[in-house]
């Protein structure tokens, strides 16, 4: 039997304690998943059974959550993210981790969090959580995949201000995310010959040097020499003709030079669906593509369709790992 997931809460003031109930609810017989965080934190009603063992979790899950008890220091207020309650939400994460890494979870699976309450309660010094996760695993280079049905994209540079895209994107880092991204599609998503297609960075590909020449001065020439085994790579393509339906039949994922190249086509397809994938750790790692969402938090109003399809992707991960 595999090992359950491991949901980290994330902050509690969000939607995180309601979509996971929510989650469980739906996934309890074919998913089984731990929570790790304060049980106080559910909403009222949730049937929850406290575990001590991760093992535990199959045969609770029937009849209720099960968690694994984080006592955190403060009450929890929706909507209002307390710093005080920040450094249990990062032992969370790393407990988390631990798991996972143990091979007591099969997989680690994060609710949103709230970067200015971590930053304010716990001198939290990342960007997120993917730049977090590689520091606890010591990982120079991880990689950012959203993930859907209908599409699977990886933004070369992330959380950084367009302006300084030009000078982020390096040859290295471009090389890298290829290679990783192509790694995590042969063993990850059982994907034998991986076909990934790259994104220009300027208007049209750069259009031969027209609106600018980072194509033609290293990204023509780099893609052409990458060699990565039973892995085709083609582009840079346009960015504006690389996501309708008949582009996206050609290739398994595309990379994308900036996060907004990148996630504005996941989240126009399928809002409610996209799953973040952290490539290049040594486990598997997925979370819903939203935040916090602390003006509907404590509300009962909050889907947790990306949460349920964070849950279950991580499941199909660990079962083709």
């Amino acid at each position: 039997m595999m090992a359950p997931i491991a949901l980290s809460c994330g902050d509690p003031a969000g939607i995180g304690p309601e979509i996971a109930a929510k989650a469980w609810d739906k996934l309890r017989e074919t998913c089984p998943f731990l929570y790790i965080g304060d049980a106080a934190h559910l909403p009222a009603g949730t049937p929850v059974a406290p575990i001590s063992d991760p093992a535990e979790a199959h045969a609770a899950s029937a009849s209720a959550l099960p968690v694994l008890q984080l006592d955190f220091p403060v009450p929890n207020r929706p909507g209002h993210p307390d710093p005080a309650n920040a450094p249990s939400v990062v032992d969370a994460i790393e407990q988390g981790v631990a798991l996972v890494q143990s091979g007591a979870a099969s997989a680690l699976c994060t609710a949103p969090i709230n970067k200015k309450a971590l930053i304010d309660g716990a001198g939290f010094n990342f960007p997120g959580h993917t730049e977090f996760l590689a520091a606890l695993t010591g990982r120079s280079r991880v990689v950012m995949m959203l993930a859907s049905a209908q599409l699977r994209v990886v933004p070369a540079t992330i959380h950084i201000p367009l302006s300084q895209v030009p000078g982020a994107l390096t040859p290295d880092l471009l090389r890298d995310t290829i290679e990783i991204t192509a790694h995590s599609l042969r063993t990850q998503f059982d994907i034998p010959h991986p076909r990934i297609a790259v994104a220009g960075l300027n208007p049209h590909a750069g259009e031969g040097g027209k609106m600018g020449t980072e194509e033609l001065d290293w990204i023509i020439p780099l893609l052409a020499d990458l060699s990565v085994g039973n892995t085709t790579i083609t582009g840079p393509h346009p960015a504006d003709t690389l996501f309708h339906a008949a582009a996206r039949a050609r290739y398994d994922a595309a990379i994308a030079m900036y996060h907004d190249q990148a996630l504005i086509p996941i989240k126009t397809l399928d809002f409610d669906k996209g799953v973040n994938v952290t490539l290049g750790l040594p486990f598997i790692r997925t979370s819903p593509d939203h935040g916090t969402a602390l003006d509907i938090a404590g509300r009962n109003i909050a889907t947790p369709t990306s949460l349920i399809e964070a849950l279950r992707l991580a499941q199909q991960m660990a079962q083709t790992r």
